[in-house]
């Protein structure tokens, strides 16, 4: 099935990532014009360029407003011209596990500003180009947002995270649906919500029995997702074709997760004995 992607130009940011290189490499197979972002991490994108003719790569880091304006303008000047898809799929997560109540200022504002103040630049950009951009450009305008199953259930410890894939997750990806329609009458925005994934990120975490037991708890499916399920699920929200009246939605994909497992045997063992010692 032709998805009407060939030829269309993709910009695909954190693409040196999992999900971010997966998603570049199906963009690519399925005959997308597709630009892969990076801000430090060049290696893996400069793996695929040899055999994909297709891809180019751009460099910014994209909490500095500056960089954003020159990143888009030196994309309009570059050979696939305007982008029409835009998939925003860099963030940070700390590997320490820190509570609200002990959490710095100086690491809530930074996961802000990386995560969800380079997303609205980008999105700001990509818009105001677009404005500019021809009517056959604009035919297939669409913005991905890559949310977390931590924007829907929150999560213990890494809340600035969690609040920064919720803002994208409802507040961003419904605004900007009303708003693409002023600019391109078909463009649309949607949201990718992953659960777990096996990326070399996680890989130690996902290797600990315990861990996977508790992950996989609330998921019917018992399995963690691999990045070509992510990427495929961008892909079918990227087209016009399959998704050309699908706008504002919050795709999961997390094999099903009900939620989190809050308690361990310990936690409700002693709740039990403090009950029976009230009882008596």
């Amino acid at each position: 099935m032709d998805l009407g992607l060939k030829g269309v130009h993709v910009l695909v940011t954190g693409a040196s990532g999992g999900i971010g290189l997966e998603t570049v490499k199906l963009f690519c197979t399925l005959g997308a014009n597709v630009t892969a972002h990076y801000n430090s991490q060049f290696g893996p994108i400069q793996e695929l360029l040899a055999s994909n003719t297709n891809l180019q790569h751009v460099q910014a880091n994209l909490s500095e407003e500056q960089a954003v304006i020159t990143m888009f303008k030196s994309l309009s000047t570059m050979p696939h011209g305007p982008v029409q898809v835009v998939v925003i799929n860099h963030a940070i997560s700390y590997s320490l596990a820190v509570p609200i109540a002990r959490m710095t200022l100086d690491q809530w504002n930074t996961t802000m500003t990386v995560n969800l103040t380079s997303s609205f630049l980008v999105c700001r950009e990509y818009l105001q180009h677009l404005e500019r951009a021809s009517s056959d450009i604009k035919e297939k305008a669409a913005i991905i947002l890559v949310g977390s199953t931590a924007g829907k259930y929150g999560e213990a410890n890494n809340g600035d995270y969690a609040a920064t894939k919720s803002a994208m997750m409802y507040g961003l990806n419904l605004t900007l649906k009303n708003e693409i329609v002023k600019i391109a009458p078909k463009g649309r925005v949607n949201c990718i919500a992953p659960g777990w994934v096996k990326t070399r990120m996680v890989e130690d975490i996902l290797n600990d029995p315990q861990t996977m037991s508790r992950i996989l708890a609330t998921v019917p499916l018992k399995k963690v997702a691999m990045p070509m399920d992510i990427a495929t699920q961008i892909v079918v929200l990227a087209s016009s074709t399959l998704s050309g009246h699908v706008t504002g939605q919050v795709v999961m994909v997390e094999g099903g997760m009900e939620g989190r497992l809050l308690n361990r045997p310990e936690d409700i063992d002693g709740l039990q004995s403090n009950c029976r010692d009230a009882e008596n």
